[in-house]
This record gives C-alpha cells, sequence and structure tokens, in this order.
C-alpha cells in the first residue's frame, strides 16, 4: 500500500508541474514527450495521473477524518 501511495503521489506531483508549465508557458511536457496530446502513450498518463489523484482521496480524507493531516505532525 505504501509503495501505491508512493507512485500515485509521484504522478500528481508530475502532472502538478506539468499544469504548471502549460498555465506558465503554454508547454504540454507529457505531450512533448510522448508524441502529442493525442499520442496513446501521453492519454494513458493522463489518464494514471487522473486515477491517482482521485486515488489519493481516500488518504486525504482519512486524514481529515482523523483530526489530524500526517504533514502537521512534529
Amino acid at each position: 500500500m505504501k509503495a501505491l501511495n508512493l507512485i500515485t503521489l509521484l504522478l500528481i506531483i508530475v502532472g502538478g508541474v506539468n499544469w504548471l508549465l502549460v498555465g506558465s508557458f503554454q508547454f504540454d511536457l507529457v505531450a512533448a514527450i510522448f508524441g502529442g496530446q493525442d499520442a496513446a502513450v501521453a492519454r494513458i498518463v493522463y489518464v494514471l495521473v487522473g486515477l491517482s489523484a482521485v486515488y489519493q482521496l481516500i488518504p486525504f480524507f482519512r486524514a481529515l477524518s482523523s483530526g489530524e493531516v500526517s504533514a502537521e505532525r512534529r
């Protein structure tokens, strides 16, 4: 489970950086690497990033329901 959390978190980070580049410079890194937005591999990456975000809602809501977000613990 920990490996899946790390992989999905990494994919969300990749997606966030990609959106930063799209918003700032109109440059889609995923499309540039995998041959355009309509390329099958690019579409798979986009879907995996989206599914990762949905999956990360589970630990997010668990942290909220416990009253403490793990990143805030010291």
